[in-house]
């Protein structure tokens, strides 16, 4: 008889349509949607139970994943998304099913996670927790301005902002609660606990370069991610994931497999991650941990998650390392030999090179578009922003449907402001840091001049009607 599986879905996390099949792989597949499966979904599913109309949080959330869980059987229940990775874990301690364990809830509140990182001796900036104006008056006045002011729940870049002075702080604390409030209200962000959104940190600006890291020129980052998973209590980094800088205040644009640091920095970051994954107290469950790269070798922790990269991530690493991330999580948490590389892999151990691009409208340094557009994959001439051979498609799942206005960018929008998620494949990672840089700088243009053709065709097409 085979092992039933039970996948709690919200918004978030890699996209289903790439999920699911390798999950139905490994047993019978059972879907708690708490949001709206995408057409064709259910044929990897043996059920679905709709939850998209509850809006749960705390123990009810829980008691409903255990509902499930009991109805179908399950001999595993799994979570993809940021917003599933407390309750899951929760509701697994509770049915005696493995699971992330009670560290996982350290993994999501940032304010645990910054502690646990402080107690284990954990290279990380300072910081103060902060749930009001008055809280972040006196972060100003105890640590190093700029602060980083963030949600302790947020995801995506959602509700951050660069304080540079006093006068900034009671219009940034009124800017990124209602920007928290809104994102929950709308049901963009998934805020499982009540009243997060008015948990915050505020943190020291790390000073991040690429000196002693990158070459200059290379148009790389000064962070980047270990994506790994956890087994039985065991961390197996599994490998590193670059990025291009981000735009203001500190919004993602892209990240890139494989690393192409040299062997022994990249054994430096890994040995950084291990210690911050370690101090979480993880079990089984996907890993996603951000490091800031700093002067002299140095390297400092952003955060970390008990759970996978979201976007394109595995269908990157797949990609580049032949390695089904989504099986191997889900034979641990069926109890079966899992199969994680014995050791990190490197650029040495790929083949070919893929990167995750941000649809937003600006450009590469985070110059908001100057026309306000509609999103049409279909108008774009793709070739010509790519070189020759490389392959660059939209993320259905994770993109607004085509003829939908673009969002415009605002700096603590965060998942609001993003207009969906691209996919790129290149020979390799020099081409694809050109291709993506080119993408950045030059969709623009490419999305108006198809609209401008598309016009231009329909008006001929009628004027030869009539």
């Amino acid at each position: 008889m085979k092992k039933r599986i039970l996948l709690v879905h919200s918004r978030s996390g890699p996209p289903l349509d790439f999920a699911l099949p390798r999950l139905a792989a490994r047993g019978e597949l059972h879907v708690l949607a708490f949001r709206p499966l995408p057409a064709g979904a259910e044929v990897f599913c043996a059920s679905v139970i709709p939850a998209h109309e509850r809006r749960l949080k705390g123990d009810e959330l829980v008691d409903a994943i255990v509902e499930a869980a009991v109805r179908v059987g399950a001999d595993a229940v799994c979570g993809l998304s940021e917003y599933t990775v407390v309750p899951v874990a929760l509701a697994a301690e509770r049915l005696g099913l493995p699971g992330p364990g009670p560290g996982a809830v350290s993994s999501r509140d940032k304010r645990l996670m910054r502690a646990a990182w402080e107690k284990a001796g954990v290279p990380q900036p300072a910081y103060r927790t902060v749930t009001s104006a008055a809280d972040l008056h006196r972060a100003f006045s105890g640590l190093r301005p700029p602060l980083l002011l963030k949600s302790a729940w947020g995801a995506g870049s959602t509700a951050q902002l660069v304080i540079s002075s006093e006068e900034e702080i009671e219009p940034a604390w009124e800017e990124t609660s209602a920007v928290m409030k809104a994102a929950d209200a709308a049901n963009v962000l998934m805020l499982e606990v009540p009243g997060a959104e008015n948990d915050f940190l505020a943190e020291e600006i790390i000073p991040g370069t690429t000196r002693s890291w990158w070459e200059d020129g290379s148009g790389y980052g000064d962070y980047l991610s270990v994506e790994g998973i956890v087994v039985e209590g065991v961390y197996h980094p599994v490998c590193i994931t670059s990025r291009l800088p981000t735009i203001p205040p500190y919004m993602e644009l892209c990240n890139i497999a494989p690393c192409e640091l040299p062997l022994p920095l990249q054994r430096a970051v890994e040995s950084v991650a291990r210690a911050a994954v370690d101090a979480l107290g993880l079990r089984t469950c996907g890993t996603h941990t951000e490091i800031k790269l700093m002067a002299d070798g140095e390297l400092a922790l952003i955060e970390s998650a008990a759970r996978f990269g979201g976007a394109a991530i595995l269908a990157q690493i797949e990609h580049v390392y032949g390695l089904d991330l989504v099986g191997m999580l889900a034979d641990a948490l069926l109890g079966l030999p899992a199969g994680p590389p014995d050791s990190m892999l490197t650029g040495q151990d790929a083949e070919g090179a893929a990167c995750t691009l941000s649809l937003l409208a600006t450009n590469a340094v985070g110059d908001p578009w100057s026309k306000d557009l509609v999103w049409d994959s279909r108008v774009v001439d793709w070739a010509s922003l790519v070189t020759p051979g490389s392959r660059i498609e939209t993320v259905p799942s994770l993109t607004v449907p085509d003829g939908t206005p673009m969002p415009k960018y605002e700096r603590s929008g965060g998942k609001m402001v993003l207009g969906g998620v691209l996919y790129l494949e290149s020979a390799d990672p020099a081409t694809l840091v050109h291709d993506a840089y080119a993408v950045l700088n030059g969709l623009e243009d490419a999305l108006a001049r198809g609209w401008q053709k598309r016009t231009a065709q329909e008006s001929g097409k009628h004027r030869g009607v009539e």
